[in-house]
C-alpha cells in the first residue's frame, strides 16, 4: 500500500510523518483553543499534500459538520461523528471525507470513500489523540470542491496508553468482525449500519514496561464494505483510529441483500464477514 500524498510505501510514508512531527515544538496545554506554531505548520503541510493549492470552504454548516468533545473523557476512545447534510445521489455526492487530526504522530487518520449507494455520508468512529490538537472533517465532493469542518479536542496520551485488554487476548480474537444493521429497512432509503471489528490496532508507540521495548506497530489499514456486490464504503485507516475500530455508515438497499466487509491489515491479513439484509414490507408492518 502507497501513501496517497507521498506515494511511498506504507513504512517509509508513516515514518516520514513521525519524524516530521518530532521535529516540530512539543505543543502544550493551552486556556483558549487557539492553534499553535507546531498545529500550523503541521496542518499547512497535510493541507497542501492532500489538496495542493485548492480552496476550502471552512464555512461547512451546509455540508459537512464535526461532532467530538471538546475535552475526552478518554484520550484512546474518542468519539467522532461526521455529519453531512448532502444527500448522495449521481448527480451530486461527498465522494471523499478526510479525517485529520493535526497533532498525532501520523496525522492522517482515515480517508473515506463514499459513493451514490451510500446514501448518506455520515461516519461515526472513535480515535486516539495523542496531544492537544484540531481534529478536521475534509468533504470533498464529485465536482471536487473541498468542504471542511473542525474542533478543537483537549486530550493527550491517547497514542502512547497501553492497550485496554490484554494483548495475547487482542491478538487471539484479531479479525473477528460483526454487522449491525438498524431497522426497519426500506427499499431506496439509507439505512445505518456498524461494522465492529477486533482488532488490537497497535500504534508502535506503547512502551513495554517490562522489556523497555516498544510493541511492534499492528493495525487495520483497510476496510471495503459492499451491499448486493455495490460498494457502499471504502477507507484506508491509520492507528490513529481506536483499538477495536468501530464504523457506523450507510447504505441504500434496493432489495433483499448482503453487507459484506473485508478487512486488511499491516500484517497483509485478510478477514472477511457478511449479514444478510431482508427488506422490512408491508406484511411485515401489519405483523407487528
Amino acid at each position: 500500500m502507497r501513501h496517497p500524498v507521498t506515494g511511498l510505501a506504507a513504512p517509509a510514508w508513516r515514518l516520514s510523518v513521525m519524524i516530521a512531527a518530532a521535529l516540530l515544538p512539543t505543543a502544550t496545554a493551552i486556556a483558549e483553543p487557539a492553534p499553535l506554531a507546531s498545529e500550523v505548520s503541521i496542518w499547512s503541510k497535510v493541507r497542501s499534500g492532500l489538496f495542493g493549492g485548492r480552496t476550502i470552504d471552512e464555512n461547512a454548516g451546509g455540508i459537512v459538520q464535526l461532532d467530538a468533545p471538546s475535552r475526552a473523557e478518554d484520550a484512546a476512545t474518542v468519539p467522532i461523528a461526521i455529519r453531512t447534510q448532502l444527500a448522495q445521489t449521481p448527480a451530486r455526492y461527498i465522494r471523499k471525507l478526510y479525517l485529520l487530526v493535526d497533532n498525532n504522530p501520523s496525522p492522517i487518520a482515515a480517508v473515506f470513500e463514499l459513493y451514490p449507494e451510500s446514501g448518506r455520508a455520515d461516519i461515526e468512529t472513535r480515535i486516539r489523540v495523542e496531544q492537544y490538537t484540531e481534529v478536521r472533517a475534509v468533504a470533498e465532493l464529485n465536482d471536487g470542491t473541498l468542504h471542511m469542518a473542525h474542533r478543537y479536542i483537549k486530550a493527550s496520551g491517547g497514542c502512547s496508553a497501553p492497550a485496554g485488554k490484554d494483548p495475547n487476548e487482542a491478538l487471539r480474537s484479531a479479525g473477528r468482525m460483526r454487522f449491525r444493521v438498524d431497522g426497519p429497512i426500506q427499499a431506496g432509503q439509507p439505512a445505518a449500519a456498524q461494522l465492529a471489528i477486533s482488532h488490537p490496532n497497535a500504534s508502535g508507540l506503547v512502551l513495554d514496561q517490562l522489556t523497555r521495548l516498544y510493541q511492534p506497530a499492528y493495525y487495520v489499514r483497510r476496510v471495503e464494505v459492499r451491499y448486493a456486490g455495490r460498494p457502499v464504503l471504502d477507507a484506508d485507516v491509520d492507528f490513529s483510529i481506536s483499538e477495536n475500530p468501530n464504523f457506523r455508515f450507510h447504505f441504500v438497499p434496493e432489495g433483499d441483500g448482503e453487507l459484506q466487509a473485508e478487512v486488511i491489515d499491516t500484517r497483509d491479513q485478510r478477514f472477511a464477514s457478511k449479514l444478510a439484509v431482508r427488506l422490512q414490507d408491508a406484511a411485515d408492518d401489519a405483523a407487528r
